[in-house]
């Protein structure tokens, strides 16, 4: 007489595959730019500023000390605009071979552009904000930039 393998062994065998695969896409999907992107902007509507300041790359982090960039931002967002919350959403992205964040700038390779839409609502009414954001590796992280680029 033949066993017959329980179905419930099948089903355990199938959720464990399953978890894996969803697993590796979460892990996948962290390692991408656009998900430092996301994380900024999170930070940024939470008014954690210095977290935030720690995702810019060496070249961000020499033209605002962590204290300066703090209390810029709170004092922009939050006493000229009045702006006590933003909304925000990741719009297209596309790759960059070279790009420089200034003119004459250090070149950076194989950089991701980011469009960022951020919604603020303010006494003034609402507006929106396109913010092109640019994310390179450093050291093995993504690491964000702003453009600085007299056009």
């Amino acid at each position: 007489m033949r066993r017959r393998k329980s179905p419930l062994l099948l089903i355990a065998i199938a959720i464990t595959v399953i978890g894996i695969a969803v697993a590796s896409l979460v892990a996948s999907s962290k390692n991408k730019p656009e998900h430092l992107v996301e994380q900024f902007y999170k930070l940024e509507q939470e008014g954690d500023f210095g977290s935030s300041w720690d995702l810019f790359h060496s070249q961000m982090k020499e033209r605002f000390n962590k204290d300066q960039y703090i209390q810029s931002r709170a004092h922009v967002f939050m006493q000229d605009m009045d702006a006590h919350s933003f909304t925000f959403e990741l719009g297209d992205t596309k790759k960059h071979h070279e790009w420089q964040a200034t003119d004459g700038g250090k070149p950076l390779k194989n950089v991701h552009e980011v469009i960022v839409l951020q919604t603020f609502h303010s006494k003034f009414g609402h507006f929106t904000i396109e913010h092109p954001c640019y994310v390179v590796k450093e050291k093995g992280e993504w690491k964000l930039l702003w453009d600085y680029k007299q056009d």
